[in-house]
């Protein structure tokens, strides 16, 4: 079952130019049904041209939109509608509300800049640091940041039915396979290809060099520890 994702990013803190970056990350962790963008929307700003967000207005007030964010998530985590939130910020007071939100059985993932106090990151289910290069891929200092997606479980899923003699199975099989069992096309991805795809995130997919017959595997070690108890 595709896991159900809220993006909230406090857009009195973070830039416009992370805009696209931050809902990539939130569709890496599943469907990607609430977005919402909070800041005072009579500000002149280019979040008002952000069209994968929703801005919501917080007025003019000191912490409008910390507080506005912060109860929309609580309200999410009570009527316990999405799986994962995914708070954009690099405001160390939304520490609380991520261990909050983790009580509750909701993952977390911390947005931020390099500016981000380790407190912050360290009460997130995982955080990832937004790149001072837009150009960049995002970062992480905690490791749990490269546990893997809901997609590349499934894709791990798919891998272990098909391969034969730990093998793993053609990429071109994959792609097939994806688009029957899932409804997934690779082509509506920033890589555009399988091979791209994977080949970003090495720490999980092991790939044999191109060629007619190319396989891929999964590593055991990595998908594992999604597994463990909490």
């Amino acid at each position: 079952m595709t896991k159900r994702v809220a993006v909230l990013i406090d857009g009195d803190n973070l830039s416009p130019t992370f805009g696209d970056a931050i809902h990539q990350i939130g569709r890496n962790g599943g469907q990607v049904d609430i977005a919402r963008v909070y800041t005072d929307a009579q500000r002149n700003s280019l979040w008002h041209e952000a069209t994968l967000f929703q801005l919501i207005h917080s007025g003019k007030g000191k912490n409008a939109s910390d507080l506005l964010l912060a109860i929309d998530a609580m309200e999410l985590a009570l009527r316990q509608i999405v799986d994962t939130v995914v708070i954009a910020s690099s405001d160390g007071d939304f520490a609380h509300l991520h261990r909050r939100l983790r009580e509750f059985g909701i993952g977390t993932i911390g947005l931020g800049e390099q500016k981000t106090p380790r407190s912050l990151r360290d009460s997130c289910t995982r955080f990832l640091e937004l790149p001072q290069n837009q150009n960049d891929v995002p970062h992480s200092h905690n490791k749990t940041v490269r546990l893997p997606s809901d997609l590349d479980e499934k894709i791990q899923s798919v891998i272990a039915v098909g391969s034969k003699s730990g093998r793993g199975i053609p990429i071109a099989d994959l792609n097939v396979r994806m688009r029957r069992l899932h409804d997934i096309k690779i082509s509506t991805y920033p890589e555009k290809t399988w091979r791209g795809y994977l080949s970003v995130r090495k720490h999980l997919f092991e790939l044999d060099p191109k060629g007619p017959d190319a396989h891929v595997r999964f590593r055991p070690d990595s998908f594992a520890e999604t597994h463990q108890p909490k």
